[in-house]
């Protein structure tokens, strides 16, 4: 299947074809999304309480409820046993959570291979099931979503994401001829996989540009995943330039690192509940974040249920905690180094 032949956009939303077409809407978004962000988390992302008290919100355009709180997997290679794993995935499902994330490249699979493991025995069908790819060649894509069906136990995938968008040449790359996107409409036609987003953390310029790729290309992505936290709005901020574009084009957003892995944290700035509150107050549709025991766990659900939408002096309070702190990103080191540039590491990932 070629590019051109990917999907289209919605009725009465077509992209016209032409780079300075595109270039010149992406600006128009761009114009807009300072008034967007300021106003967030006031645009109200469809909420409803489901399971056991835990919020749900509509994944975007899809119509899916989805887990306010989702859990990360490459926290899921952490514990010393796969028993552990399996009993934090479970112990999720049954407070209510459905939102299971995971990828292909965490822990060399054992990541997959212990979800897998806790969705046996009905819990597949109480899941929303998303892993993520790295495979920028359509045969390394294809082989990458074959093992990660087979490690996870199961014959499709609720949402399948290109992983690590963190080079400006990677949304090329993804659309060329021979590119990941054909290996990835092939596997939606058969049933493989029911909707399609893409993740990074290294910068909004990559993730605009990926988007007005996909625009250039007729192609609107279900979700888009992106840091998501309180210092992000102070450095090369998601929230401020990504954000509002996805909103406005009615993708599922999916925030992560709501304490950028530790080092939020280590700033000594917030506690781990503002920090997951912060996230969960933008007009996103899932927070993800990484469980590696039960305590850990414990505490997401209960920041879950504990939600309020935040007023603007509680928004002001946080942002002025971590603004001289967050200003040069020391706390947000996936954008500033490669620590977690897990590609970098590892390019034969690529194809």
């Amino acid at each position: 299947m070629h590019v051109s032949e990917l999907q289209a956009a919605p009725e009465g939303r077509g992209w016209e074809s032409g780079e300075s077409v595109v270039s010149r809407r992406l600006f128009l978004e761009l114009s807009l999304a300072g008034a967007v962000a300021a106003g967030a988390s006031r645009l109200g992302v469809a909420q409803e309480t489901q399971a056991n008290g835990i919020p749900y919100r509509t994944l975007g355009r899809t119509g899916e409820k989805v887990s306010l709180v989702g859990i990360g997997g490459a926290h899921l290679g952490k514990p010393r046993d796969d028993q552990e794993a399996v009993r934090i995935v479970r112990t999720a499902i049954d407070s209510g959570i459905n939102f299971m994330d995971n990828s292909w490249d965490y822990n060399d699979g054992v990541s997959e291979e212990r979800m897998g493991k806790a969705l046996r025995d009905g819990y597949r069908q109480k899941a929303f099931l998303m892993t993520k790819i790295d495979g920028r060649t359509t045969q390394s894509a294809a082989q990458q979503l074959d093992e990660s069906l087979r490690r996870l136990e199961t014959d499709h995938l609720d949402l399948l994401q290109l992983h690590e968008i963190i080079r400006m040449s990677d949304p090329e790359r993804v659309f060329a001829a021979g590119g990941a996107m054909e290996a990835v409409l092939a596997a939606k036609q058969a049933g493989k996989i029911r909707y399609i987003g893409f993740t990074g953390h290294k910068s909004p310029d990559i993730h605009l540009h990926m988007l007005e790729t996909a625009a250039a290309h007729q192609f609107t992505f279900d979700t888009v995943q992106m840091p998501l936290n309180v210092m992000d709005v102070h450095f090369n901020s998601f929230a401020q330039r990504v954000l509002p574009v996805a909103l406005g084009r009615h993708m599922g957003v999916l925030g992560m690192k709501p304490m950028g892995d530790h080092h939020i944290l280590d700033s000594k700035a917030v506690t781990p509940f503002e920090c997951l509150h912060y996230a969960m107050n933008l007009p996103v549709s899932v927070v993800i974040t990484g469980c590696d025991s039960l305590p850990i766990l414990h505490q997401a659900i209960d920041a879950a249920k504990s939600f309020r939408p935040l007023g603007e002096q509680q928004l002001a309070a946080l942002k002025a905690k971590t603004a001289q702190v967050a200003q040069d990103g020391k706390y947000e080191q996936y954008k500033t180094t490669n620590h977690y540039d897990s590609t970098a590491h590892n390019p034969e990932w690529l194809g």
